[in-house]
């Protein structure tokens, strides 16, 4: 029998929730725009209150080095035991609600999920005006399982008491379905815990096998969770960034607002991984994230903390307003002036990452770095030197660079004849 990958772990969800709030469990899918509608966090609540079952959840055994400390050096953080890989927006929903914990809509303002319960008949409902004036609501759930929870009960009680009028029969009714909901507290949840013997290539696989409907994990999802681990407010910094760039300040603030070039936050992250590390395989990247030396292939704490240090001088520049915007003139000056003229968004990432890399590291003068970048975009965009295997390409465009250490030779590689 081949050796099993995952252990099947029995959990209740007050269980889950203090693993969640004691940093046990990586969730940060709390410090991110949170998708699920409310209607869907109502209808969880449903399926639990009528005892459906609502799925297995999908750990990752945290298989970082220093486990048994508690606190990243980077950021202070508590290192989590287990990293959800399937489930964060029903643990998210789960923990929002029962805590009271406030979640990032859409739009990057946080606000509570609000949930009510009706205990007549065990209806749920997002909460609207009606239902806080209709007495048989319970408006808010998230106060049952809060110290002011015996308040709330008695005041529910007092309203219909005031304003319908109960039966002893109604009352023990309405109190025993009130008390079936404080107690899912005590709900059965199963999650797998996979291997941390597993690399993130097999997590992935895993995943994509056993959830078809979900989005699948590349390296990019791995890294990303990496920074919400040890750089949160890194990763926090990378996502506000690229939503600013899709939409105009209202308050006329400088932003990375630009009518060319939107990327996702982890598409970006190449441009920091490319100029911090002289790599474009993410693969490799997060290996170096982890703290993994390439050539003895073990892992080192002190090693992972030195590189979280260069990817955040690294993502600093990325994300410098200045940086970009000066970007943008040099694609500008290149001839692409609409954002339906650009055919690869590899060739604004990678073109990026050699503008700062000239720029930061071989000092080259401006007036240069912005004639050469533009013209070297337009033969990469014109060639589609990114568009197959764009790692690959981009790999050979970053070793070209060793042993180079003068403007002048910066210039020199760019400006020969055969780029290739």
């Amino acid at each position: 029998m081949s050796e099993m990958l995952f252990k099947k772990v029995d959990y209740t969800l007050g269980n889950l929730i203090a693993y969640v709030e004691q940093g046990d469990i990586g969730l940060p899918e709390l410090q991110r725009p949170f998708v699920w509608p409310d209607t869907k966090v109502r209808d969880l609540f449903d399926s639990l209150y009528r005892g459906y079952p609502v799925g297995y959840l999908l750990f990752w055994e945290n298989g970082l080095p220093d486990q048994g400390r508690s606190i990243s050096i980077v950021t202070g953080q508590k290192i989590p035991r287990l990293l959800v890989v399937d489930g964060q927006q029903r643990i998210t929903s789960l923990y929002a609600v029962i805590k009271g914990h406030p979640v990032l809509d859409k739009n990057g303002e946080r606000r509570r999920m609000r949930i009510a319960f009706r205990p007549k008949d065990g209806k749920f409902e997002v909460t609207n005006a009606a239902i806080e004036r209709d007495p048989e609501w319970i408006a808010d759930i998230s106060l049952l399982w809060s110290p002011e929870s015996k308040r709330v009960v008695r005041e529910f009680f007092e309203r219909l008491r005031r304003e319908k009028g109960l039966t002893e029969e109604e009352e023990d009714h309405l109190d025993a379905a009130i008390d079936r909901l404080k107690n899912l507290l005590h709900f059965p949840l199963v999650a797998l815990e996979l291997s941390s013997n597993l690399d993130e290539e097999s997590v992935a696989e895993i995943f994509v096998r056993i959830n078809s409907k979900g989005t699948p994990l590349n390296q990019a999802n791995f890294i990303l969770t990496l920074m919400s681990v040890f750089w949160e407010d890194g990763r926090k910094a990378l996502e506000r960034f690229c939503d600013q760039a899709r939409k105009v300040e209202s308050d006329g603030k400088p932003s990375p607002y630009n009518p060319l070039f939107q990327p996702a936050p982890e598409r970006l992250l190449r441009v920091s991984i490319a100029l911090g590390f002289r790599r474009a395989r993410l693969a490799d990247a997060y290996a170096v994230l982890r703290g993994r030396d390439l050539q003895t292939r073990e892992f080192s704490p002190q090693k992972r903390d030195e590189q979280f240090r260069i990817l955040m001088e690294a993502q600093k520049s990325a994300l410098d307003l200045t940086n970009w915007h000066e970007f943008i003139k040099v694609v500008l000056q290149a001839g692409y002036r609409r954002r339906d003229l650009i055919s690869s968004e590899y060739s604004l990432l990678y073109s990026y990452a050699l503008c700062l890399i000239g720029k930061r590291d071989f000092l080259v003068p401006l007036h240069d770095l912005r004639s050469i970048i533009a013209q070297w975009f337009f033969m990469v965009s014109l060639t589609g030197r990114y568009t197959d295997s764009p790692e690959t390409q981009m790999d050979q465009d970053l070793a070209d660079l060793r042993g180079l250490s003068t403007a002048q030779e910066f210039i020199n590689l760019f400006t020969k004849s055969d780029p290739d």
